[in-house]
C-alpha cells in the first residue's frame, strides 16, 4: 500500500509544522531599559529605575519598598494611595486583564500573601517597580514565568 502523499510532500509538511512549532518556543523579548511613553507620570516612574530598595520607605533620597514607590508615583501626580500594596488592591476598581492600560496597577503573591507586591504597567507585558530581589527600582516583563505564576490581578487608579 503506497503512503497517502508522495514522500517529498510529507517532508514537506513535516518541515512547515517544525518550523511553526519553533516559532511558539521562541526566546522571550526584552525588557526595554526605558519602553517610549509619552504619559509624564510613567516617564517620572521610568526616571526612578535603580533608586535602591529600601523596606518601608518611599522616598527617592532613602530608596523605595514596592508600594512607597508606587505611592510616590502617583502622590507627585495628586493621587493619594494607600501605603501597602493590599491597602492598594482593597480600594482600587479591580481591572480585567484584557483592558489593562498602561498606568494601571499590577499586583503579585511573591511572600505567600495575596497581594504581597505592586507595580506599574507600562504596556507590552513590562512594569516598573521596587524590586527587593533587584534591590532596586527597575523594570520587569509580566509575561516572564516567575511574574505570571504569582500574578494576582490589575487595579486601576482614578489618573484619568
Amino acid at each position: 500500500m503506497a503512503p497517502p502523499f508522495p514522500l517529498p510532500l510529507r517532508e514537506l509538511v513535516l518541515i512547515c509544522l517544525l518550523t511553526i512549532l519553533a516559532g511558539c518556543a521562541s526566546t522571550p523579548k526584552p525588557v526595554p531599559a526605558r519602553p517610549a511613553t509619552t504619559s509624564p507620570l510613567l516617564n517620572y516612574a521610568l526616571s526612578l529605575q535603580g533608586a535602591p530598595y529600601r523596606w518601608g520607605k518611599g522616598t527617592p533620597g532613602e530608596g523605595f519598598d514596592c508600594s512607597g514607590f508606587v505611592q510616590h508615583v502617583y502622590g507627585r501626580y495628586g493621587i493619594r494611595l494607600p501605603r501597602t500594596a493590599l491597602q492598594m488592591a482593597s480600594v482600587l476598581p479591580q481591572v480585567d486583564n484584557r483592558y489593562r492600560q498602561p498606568g494601571d496597577l499590577v499586583f503579585f503573591n511573591t511572600t505567600g500573601q495575596p497581594f504581597s507586591h505592586v507595580g506599574i504597567y507600562l504596556g507590552n507585558d513590562a512594569f516598573v517597580h521596587a524590586s527587593g530581589s533587584l534591590g532596586r527600582v527597575a523594570v520587569s516583563r509580566m509575561d516572564g514565568p516567575y511574574w505570571w505564576e504569582h500574578f494576582l490581578g490589575i487595579r486601576r487608579p482614578y489618573h484619568r
